[in-house]
């Protein structure tokens, strides 16, 4: 019985490892890191390049997942950027804590190399007509960078809550992101009361709103933003993450 045990042990890894590899090289491209930048704090810039990258119809606000050593274990990123023509791609990460994703961004080093899944659905921005509000944090300014490249006519503002406000405006600034309106975390979240107000005095403009990062602050401002008669329709939710879980992307 012991011998036996200890057999299965032994061959299960194999076997899930070699399933693992299957997938990766079915479903997912492999690129190069050709820069990793630490831009401020606890940011990181990275630039992957890749044949497989190349003629990709990318869309601002569409993600794609890195393999962390496994199929089975992502982290995912919105793009920055995406020359098809190069075949290469941004991705501005933010390394939150502890755990798979922000280890890679602290360790990831030129000539690294990586697998890719996507780009492909998160916030579809392409129907987008009139200006843009974007509610996030630390871990949507990717998609507020994204956001540059859509129709010029499209005015975007970005309200990002923060625990380093002067770490975000460095990378924004590092990133072209204008109209950016910063406000410090603060205990109990009463930073949100002046993004309420700050956004609901938006809402006759006709903007679509874009509320992402922490999914408790999506709730919150939701709710405002449908008190004060802005149609559901002309708002679009996705939570990059929640206190205690992972997995959301």
């Amino acid at each position: 019985m012991t011998n036996s045990t200890h057999a299965t042990t032994d061959t299960t890894p194999r076997q899930t490892g070699g399933f693992s590899k299957a997938l990766l090289r079915l479903f997912m491209k492999r690129a190069v890191i050709v820069a990793a930048e630490n831009l401020a704090g606890r940011f990181y810039l990275l630039t992957l390049e890749s044949p497989a990258l190349r003629a990709v119809a990318w869309q601002p606000g569409q993600k794609v997942q890195i393999a962390m050593g496994s199929a089975f274990v992502a982290r995912t990123f919105t793009p920055v950027e995406w020359d098809a023509a190069a075949g290469r791609t941004r991705l501005l990460g933010y390394a939150h804590g502890a755990g798979p994703g922000s280890d890679w961004l602290r360790s990831a080093r030129k000539n690294d190399e990586c697998d890719v899944f996507g780009p492909r659905s998160s916030l579809d921005t392409r129907a987008i007509a009139g200006p843009i509000v974007l509610f996030g944090d630390e871990t949507s300014i990717g998609l507020a960078g994204s956001l540059r490249h859509l129709h010029q006519a499209k005015s975007v503002q970005s309200f990002l809550e923060t625990d380093d406000v002067d770490s975000v405006r460095a990378v924004a600034a590092h990133l072209g992101i204008g109209g950016l309106h910063l406000s410090q975390r603060t205990a109990g979240d009463a930073h949100l009361h002046v993004i309420t107000e700050q956004l609901a005095a938006l809402a006759a403009t006709g903007a679509i709103f874009l509320l992402t990062g922490k999914a408790q602050s999506i709730q919150q401002l939701r709710r405002s933003l449908k008190s004060t008669g802005v149609p559901g329709a002309r708002i679009l939710t996705k939570a990059y993450w929640a206190p205690g879980k992972a997995g959301l992307d």
